[in-house]
């Protein structure tokens, strides 16, 4: 199973690597917020795995509603004139760390 999952990430970093993406400047900071919350979800999901509470249903809706929650809020600030992708920025940060530290704990725990 870990082969399959090597192979498929390396297929898709190829794959991203090779194929280039124009993004104009204006959507950058839109892009690194949607971004952020993808991790979030991600690191979420593998978290409830390794806690055998994983549900595919609420990690694809916790994926996309974070992901576009986080740049409405940006655009939001954009049109107050407010830099609010800052605070998605720190929460979606702080939460990664939160995670990868339980999954650190529970692998040097299993292993």
């Amino acid at each position: 199973m870990w082969l399959l999952i090597l192979f498929c990430l390396l297929v898709g970093l190829i794959i991203g690597f090779s194929i280039p993406v124009l993004m104009p400047a204006i959507y950058a900071k839109y892009m690194s917020i949607a971004i952020l919350a993808a991790l979030d979800s991600v690191f979420g999901g593998i978290r409830a795995y390794m806690e055998d509470g994983f549900d595919n249903t609420i990690f694809i809706s916790g994926f996309i509603v974070n992901m576009v929650l986080a740049a409405g809020l940006a655009y939001l600030g954009d049109r107050l004139g407010v830099e609010l992708y800052l605070a998605a920025v720190v929460v979606f940060g702080v939460r990664i760390f939160q995670n990868l530290g339980i999954i650190r704990r529970y692998l040097l725990k299993k292993y």
